[in-house]
């Protein structure tokens, strides 16, 4: 009975050095990661190009093509990186950084837009000071959030994710009553905005878009240590000498960052972040920050870009591959709640 037990707790997932035989694995899978992203990516510039390879005109159209490229690695950066640090001090598996409201603010502007200033109200939300305005909204909502419900000697975590997604609810309840008194022409603009695409990207976002993203993504990865101390729940944490109310307000806020730039980026992608942080822990069978953050990373730009190849190079059926992504991503949600709590 004794060496039963052993034998189970050596399989359980731990946060320590990953053994010889985890550590084959686990490198087997990031090389297969990186390989299927050089393909997709490459596939992405090369197939369906009309110049001859190697021509200037083919490295023009190339060139091009790589801006699509560049925002699907910062959406699948920013979705990864926010989503895994986000369940970590939540010690919740089953949700993602969407509950804060995000996204449901995005939309509350976009219709807001379209509601009072037409088709007109589009084209005012485009250019970088209306990007950067976007950010801020969003960040500024979710910090007031959490400098609210989480300081003070009451914080609570729980009623804190409760209210983000009352907000979340009533700003969707308002962008619907909206969208329901907009023209039909005036919805089919709207809509195209209001999912997730890397068309909405304008490349002059990307010079600020990216360092954002790198400071906030960066400084959740050096904090991979604390994170695993946070995954141990809060008096775990505390009897080992963090802070934990101040790491806790610190990584949400970051990951208010990482949402708020890939939401303005290129609009809501609702489950992207479930979906890849799921196949992260899966693959790398271990609870260290350290690992997991790489392989939800290349995860989620390989999910992103063989989607893209797939549909757009061979179905020639661009416009549905977000809501292909979120459906998937929507399977996997509903098959983890459902597999009895086994996280």
């Amino acid at each position: 009975m004794v060496s039963t037990n052993v034998v189970a707790a050596s399989r359980k997932r731990s946060s320590a050095a990953l053994p010889d035989r985890h550590a084959r694995r686990y490198w087997l899978i990031i090389g297969v990661l990186i390989a299927l992203s050089l393909v997709f990516g490459f596939g992405l510039l090369a197939w369906d190009n009309p110049m001859p390879a190697g021509s200037k005109g083919f490295w023009t159209i190339a060139k091009l093509r790589a801006t699509s490229i560049v925002v699907m690695a910062v959406v699948a950066f920013c979705q990864s990186i926010a989503t895994v640090s986000f369940q970590t001090v939540t010690n919740n598996r089953i949700i993602t950084p969407s509950i804060m409201g995000f996204e449901s603010l995005y939309v509350a502007i976009q219709t807001s837009a379209m509601y009072f200033l037409g088709a007109a109200g589009i084209v005012a939300l485009q250019g970088v000071p209306q990007f950067l305005l976007q950010i801020c909204l969003m960040v500024g909502l979710a910090v007031a959030l959490y400098g609210w419900l989480l300081s003070g000697r009451y914080a609570n975590l729980q009623v804190m994710l409760l209210i983000g997604i009352i907000i979340g609810t009533g700003l969707g309840s308002i962008s619907t009553f909206m969208q329901r008194l907009l023209t039909p022409s005036e919805f089919d603009v709207l809509s195209a905005r209001l999912f997730g695409n890397m068309s909405n990207a304008d490349p002059a976002y990307l010079p600020y878009a990216i360092p954002i993203s790198l400071a906030a993504g960066g400084l959740l990865i050096a904090n991979s240590r604390t994170l695993n101390l946070m995954a141990l729940g809060r008096d775990v944490a505390v009897s080992l000498g963090v802070n934990h109310q101040r790491e806790l307000i610190r990584t949400l806020s970051l990951v208010a960052v990482l949402m708020a730039v890939s939401t303005a980026l290129v609009g809501p992608m609702t489950f992207l972040g479930f979906l890849v942080a799921t196949l992260a822990y899966q693959f790398a069978d271990t609870y260290d920050h350290r690992f997991i953050f790489p392989m939800a990373v290349l995860s989620a730009f390989v999910v992103l870009s063989g989607a893209y190849f797939i549909m757009k190079r061979v179905f020639y059926a661009q416009g549905v591959v977000s809501i292909i992504i979120e459906m998937i991503g929507g399977s996997v949600f509903l098959f983890v709640i459902l597999r009895k709590g086994r996280l």
